[in-house]
């Protein structure tokens, strides 16, 4: 079968690899659908040490990380909820095993814990890279709530990451504030019915974001923009907050130690899949059950900007569309 693997100078090619054979314990074998390209592709590709050895644990070095598809077939110990037939939206990183192909595949091998059961009558392609950004909100929601805050700040308040927890917050009834680049992208966030968003191109940004943060308490920062934005919003955040930082987008967070000092900022990084409840299996499990009854949400779809085939992968990796919006390999 084909597959889309990682060469030793890092770069991608198309290689015609074995389908397995037999299947292990806790794995389902997938004829995919679709497989998205999320900036953390890219990312750990360029920069490997940013996810500790991002190669660990793939079979012939296939590549991807989010996908949808449909189970051919089970190994034991696999719930009876996920036999053949079951659509499911799939993120790697939710469980790793040595086993394991990669989503970049015509057909993958993963622990059914990496799995999100999707309806019958949804279109897997239009979930496939929704399930990495709406773990990653869920868990970041978790996280949150147990260092004690009430509220947030989303600064890729466009990304796909932001639309999933503008509905989760929506949902856990979290005060939130969303920032975004434009006003075209805040305006779009508005007609979502979201409440709270704020362009940082517009006049006073600052200003509305500390009368907002202050009146509604938002102490965590999502941060998956970095750089300079981080920079204009520090200033303003409410005093004992904290800035968790996700994304490669910004690099760098330019923050003065007289104001982390002064208002008392804690900087730390964020990762969905070593969140606890990532890395508690029950939780987990009991995390993709409460998502199994909301993804049909319009919020969770994947926003797809353009299709792509495997012989596609190096115009697909540097495919850039509107905020939010991925490169898709359409693999049936």
């Amino acid at each position: 079968m084909k597959a889309i693997c990682v060469k030793a100078d890092g770069g991608l090619e198309v290689r015609d690899i074995p389908e397995p054979d037999a299947l292990p314990p806790g794995h389902v074998l997938v004829q995919m659908d679709s497989s998205a390209i999320n900036h953390g592709d890219k990312s750990f590709l360029a920069m490997p040490q940013a996810a500790g050895n991002p190669l660990a644990n793939r079979r012939h070095n296939t590549w991807g990380a989010s996908g949808a598809g449909r189970i051919v077939a089970i190994g034991d110990h696999v719930p009876v909820d996920y036999h053949a037939g079951k659509q499911v939206a799939i993120y790697w990183s939710l469980c790793r095993s040595p086993e394991g192909i990669g989503l970049w595949s015509e057909k993958a091998l993963v622990p059914f814990e990496t799995c999100l059961i999707l309806p019958d009558h949804v279109q897997m392609r239009d979930y496939s890279g929704s399930l990495v950004n709406v773990m990653t909100a869920y868990a970041f929601l978790d996280e949150i709530a147990a260092d004690g805050h009430k509220g947030i700040i989303v600064t890729a308040g466009s990304s796909a990451t932001g639309y999933a927890a503008a509905s989760l917050v929506r949902r856990r009834g979290v005060p939130a504030i969303f920032v975004t680049r434009s006003t075209s992208s805040r305006d779009m966030l508005i007609q979502q019915d979201v409440e709270h968003v704020l362009a940082s191109e517009e006049e006073g940004f600052e200003q509305k974001l500390g009368t907002l943060a202050a009146q509604l308490e938002t102490t965590a920062v999502f941060d998956g923009v970095g750089g300079a934005l981080i920079t204009r919003i520090a200033p303003h955040l409410v005093m004992n907050s904290t800035i968790y930082v996700y994304g490669f987008l910004g690099a760098k967070v330019p923050v003065s130690t007289l104001l982390v000092m002064g208002k008392n900022l804690t900087i730390r990084r964020f990762s969905n899949f070593e969140s606890a409840t990532v890395k508690n299996r029950s939780r987990l499990s009991a995390a993709l059950r409460d998502l199994e009854g909301q993804i049909e949400n319009p919020m969770f779809r994947t926003r797809i900007g353009r299709e792509f085939s495997f012989e596609q992968i190096d115009e697909a990796m540097a495919y850039e569309a509107v905020p939010g919006a991925k490169a898709v390999l359409a693999i049936r």
